[in-house]
């Protein structure tokens, strides 16, 4: 039981790595890319034509926010099915709006964005830092550049009670007015010899005019290039502090995009884990990754899941077969849309269905919904409980209050555009789109190991499925 016990820590630790590296959708997909190269995948560009033979380990991205992986069965032959597990690289965050200066009392503030649906008064009087993409003009074109400012250079201060005294009972802003974090203040850039900033709206549409020069001047100095070369870019704010293995017991992950790094790194590792061993030799099947991003605004984008990306590809897996070779996979196949589960809260149990109330360390959540807003189904249900059984991994139920709003993922957007057998599984977690999210440590290896067995044993679970 000990050894157990480190080994579920040593994978927690890893992840928290993984988490901390990843401060934006951009940055999760270069360390899944360092992972899949490590592990001897190769990258494919979507604009050139692919000979995929048996044993192939690839990937390709979209945006540099979404990704593709896969390894080719080594019996695989087109017309057989697909093993896909899909999760998402995007979560709530702040976003810096395209024209972001603002000076307002003597403050530099930074105008951002809501992206997704944040519990948003999480955000306020945390240490704040940015992390993205930067496009760079250089001489021979445009380069697309990753950045993370890693120290704390924003701030959104909450107001004092004493002149809010409804603070102590209820917490409401306005997400226009109250929620522009600080930069800096004029007095210092003052001092620093710096253009002092005017209260008033950039009149000009240079990059240089649309931010304040202090926030364009920390992105060239991280990249070490002129201020004049950034073009463009896209920014999100995130908890300057670290995520951390937590608890009295260390049974804790206390950290920010839990949701849903946590089935995006998984789903890597059980990629690569599967690949390494001799079951891919023998597998009739494409195993596949698919790491979406836009999950929490919808997946109506071209690198979401609501895209024609998943069919495309699969569809380009498939070449080389008879004329129909995509359609008769598509029934020998099957998606495990992994997104984390609401686990029951001690302090509000009675928002949780009476039957239905997932524990920490109690093992991947099974989600329901009648009304479709999970694709699970008996069938998709009884194979995935073979290949939990086969993998040692318990399974918990879950199923919303009838008298509340059930979420939804990728699962039934991705099951209805490509008629494909689907279950909605995840991990449990609380505090579900805060700044800073809380998951057990046994889920890490629970997820990653269930992962791997689905890839090693669905053709045979399948095979074996009356239906």
């Amino acid at each position: 039981m000990c050894a157990k016990i480190e080994a579920m820590l040593s994978a927690a630790k890893e992840f928290v790595g993984f988490v901390n590296r990843s401060p934006s959708p951009y940055h999760a997909v270069d360390e899944c890319r360092k992972l899949l190269v490590a592990a001897g995948f190769r990258e494919l560009k979507e604009t050139e034509s692919w000979n995929l033979k048996p044993s192939d380990k690839c990937f390709v991205t979209r945006n540099q926010s979404t990704m593709v992986a896969f390894a080719v069965g080594g019996k695989f032959q087109p017309g057989n099915g697909f093993s896909i597990v899909g999760a998402h690289t995007d979560s709530p965050c702040l976003k810096v709006k395209p024209v972001s200066r603002r000076v307002k009392q003597g403050y530099l503030q930074v105008g951002v964005e809501t992206y997704g649906g944040g519990t948003w008064h999480t955000w306020f009087d945390r240490d704040l830092k940015v992390a993205g993409r930067v496009m760079i003009k250089t001489a021979s074109g445009l380069e697309h550049r990753l950045v993370h400012v890693n120290r704390p250079i924003l701030r959104l201060p909450d107001i004092a009670i004493h002149l809010h005294r409804e603070l102590g009972q209820k917490f409401e802003f306005n997400k226009e007015t109250h929620f522009s974090p600080v930069l800096a203040t004029t007095a210092a850039e003052e001092m620093l010899n710096k253009k002092p900033a005017e209260d008033s709206e950039p009149k000009t549409k240079k990059q240089s005019d649309k931010h304040h020069p202090i926030l364009i001047n920390l992105l060239a100095e991280e990249l070490k290039v002129s201020a004049d070369s950034i073009w463009d870019f896209e920014l999100c704010l995130a908890d300057h502090a670290d995520g951390v293995i937590g608890g009295a017991l260390n049974e804790f992950i206390f950290a920010a995009r839990l949701d849903n790094l946590i089935s995006t790194y998984c789903a890597v590792q059980a990629l690569v884990n599967s690949s390494t061993n001799d079951t891919l030799q023998q597998d009739p099947n494409i195993r596949i990754i698919t790491l979406f991003d836009n999950e929490e605004v919808g997946s109506d984008s071209a690198q979401g899941a609501g895209s024609t990306l998943t069919e495309l590809l699969l569809r380009r897996m498939s070449a080389g077969g008879s004329a129909t070779a995509f359609e008769e996979a598509v029934p020998k196949s099957m998606l495990l849309s992994c997104d984390v589960a609401h686990a029951v809260h001690p302090n509000y149990a009675e928002k949780h269905e009476e039957n239905h109330k997932p524990a920490f360390h109690g093992g991947m959540v099974v989600k329901f919904n009648a009304n479709q807003r999970y694709a699970t189904t008996a069938i998709t249900t009884a194979m995935f409980r073979e290949v939990a059984a086969r993998a040692d991994v318990p399974l918990q139920d879950f199923v919303i209050r009838q008298d509340m709003a059930c979420g939804s993922t990728i699962g039934p957007i991705m099951s209805s555009k490509l008629g494909m057998a689907t279950v909605d599984i995840g991990p449990p977690l609380l505090s579900m789109h805060s700044i800073r999210e809380m998951i057990d440590t046994s889920s890490v290896m629970q997820t990653t190991d269930i992962f791997q067995k689905f890839f090693e044993s669905f053709p045979d679970v399948f095979a074996s499925t009356q239906i």
